[in-house]
């Protein structure tokens, strides 16, 4: 059954790639197995009975519990698919299969990392996934993706089938004609999976809870658009937005002198910052300010003793905090932040050439990853910028380590009228980004790869003769 499933979806090109095992006739023979059934898909440079190695597509049936379908690595370990468990891509697609089908009030659990054999499955995911005792106690260590499929007949297809083209496209089998639209559609979704998605409900609501919050994500996801977005519709446009660079100072953003030539006399008044203009408007009705490239500037500096000030829960009534500037200001020297106040800042991942936050800062923000979009570009009906994000993102994803994952180019760059400014923009715009990356080496051994895709942005994005 197993075996027709595959060759009833794939091609016939497939055949050869895959060997299936029968659950029964193993759990009676093979010691190591007995009582856990099961039945998989595995590589086929493994022998055909005993233990094995590397990926495995598997099920395992239950007579009170159902059944169990997960990606399994052979006890044999890795090999022969180490290509495959230890590529990042192979890790962040099952992670994604997991968010699709938990949106679908399907309970699923992930390793976070296929490749770790000496991780057990936590205690409380077990504890989840009742009546499937022996399968995770005997596999504990070799499953790295669990889901329990569903006794509603659509719904367990649905499970099944988002594993087994998983699997399909790891392996590089290509789906028939009349599943390619399915197959196509269901990889475009884990595509949008991949990152997180946060919009500005999602940012208005954390302000309510955390009050400072810091959107961080690589150049082109749209963060300042999005900061933007939250003041127009969470604060009914009150709101200021100031942008740090290097030359910002304490007497910028919170207090200082400046000169005041009068009388032709020099003197020296004093000047509120932008916090403290913004702390004004805030004692009148909720006031939003909008810090953009928070990180371009001398925080430490920036904020001197105001960063005492930014403690969430310590935000107006008696427990508010007060510190005491340097300079009086409307009578007095003391200073507290308004419970109307919030603050909402924008931090580009990819500028390697700023500081980092240090810890005293970042614990008191909250912090949200901004990723590229897919659904945006695919919105806007032009083809070829969907191919071509799709074609770059796939060389991060599958290839970029952690760190590097922030420097994938956003959607912003494939946002165009039509695809001649489309060319334009990837011709002036994009493409000198990704030049820059391959100066730097950011994909390390996988740059070769992003070459490849920059070669292809260069040739489509010449005007046709």
């Amino acid at each position: 059954m197993l075996e027709q499933t595959v060759k009833g979806r794939y091609s016939r090109l497939t055949d050869k790639s895959f060997q299936a095992r029968d659950a029964y006739a193993l759990a009676q023979g093979d010691d190591d197995d007995k009582g856990v059934p099961w039945a998989g898909l595995i590589s086929p440079d493994n022998p055909t009975s005993g233990p094995y190695g590397g990926t495995s597509l598997v099920w395992f049936p239950t007579r009170e519990a159902g059944s169990l379908i997960a990606l399994v690595v052979g006890t044999r370990g890795l090999s022969p698919d180490e290509g495959i468990l230890t590529r990042p891509g192979h890790r962040r697609r099952v992670a994604a299969l997991r968010r699709h089908l938990t949106r679908k009030g399907i309970d699923v659990w992930t390793k976070p990392d296929p490749a770790s054999l000496g991780v057990e499955i936590p205690k409380s995911v077990t504890r989840r996934f009742e009546g499937f005792d022996a399968a995770l106690k005997r596999y504990g260590r070799e499953l790295y993706c669990i889901a329990a499929v569903p006794l509603e007949q659509e719904r367990a297809r649905e499970t099944v089938r988002a594993f087994l083209d998983l699997y399909a496209f790891e392996r590089g089998w290509q789906p028939l004609a009349a599943t390619k639209g399915e197959f196509d559609e269901y990889h475009a979704e884990l595509r949008s999976d991949l990152f997180p998605r946060v919009t500005a409900n999602d940012i208005y609501g954390l302000l309510q809870q955390r009050r400072f919050v810091i959107l961080q994500g690589p150049p082109g996801t749209g963060k300042t658009r999005l900061a933007d977005e939250v003041r127009v519709t969470g604060f009914e446009g009150r709101g200021m937005t100031v942008q740090f660079h290097p030359s910002v100072t304490y007497e910028d953003f919170v207090v200082g002198l400046s000169p005041d030539a009068s009388n032709q006399q020099l003197r020296f008044s004093v000047r509120q910052g932008w916090l403290l203009e913004a702390a004004a408007q805030a004692r009148e009705a909720p006031f939003l300010l909008v810090v953009d490239e928070v990180n371009r500037a001398d925080l430490g500096k920036v904020l001197g003793e105001a960063i005492y000030l930014f403690e969430c829960r310590e935000v107006g009534g008696e427990r508010a905090r007060t510190i005491r500037l340097p300079h009086v200001v409307d009578g007095s020297s003391d200073f507290t932040l308004p419970e109307g106040l919030y603050v909402l800042a924008t931090m580009n991942t990819a500028d390697r050439s700023v500081a980092g936050i240090d810890l005293a800062i970042r614990r008191r923000f909250a912090f949200v990853p901004v990723p590229p979009d897919r659904d945006v570009v695919e919105r806007q009906g032009i083809s070829l910028a969907t191919e071509l994000f799709d074609k770059l993102t796939d060389v991060f994803v599958e290839h970029a380590p952690d760190e590097a994952l922030d420097l994938l180019p956003g959607h912003a760059y494939f946002l165009v009228r039509d695809e001649a400014e489309l060319r334009t923009r990837l011709r002036y715009e994009l493409l000198p980004l990704l030049d820059e990356y391959l100066r730097q080496g950011v994909l390390g051994p996988a740059g070769a790869e992003l070459h490849a895709v920059r070669d292809m942005i260069a040739d489509v994005s010449v005007p046709s003769a």
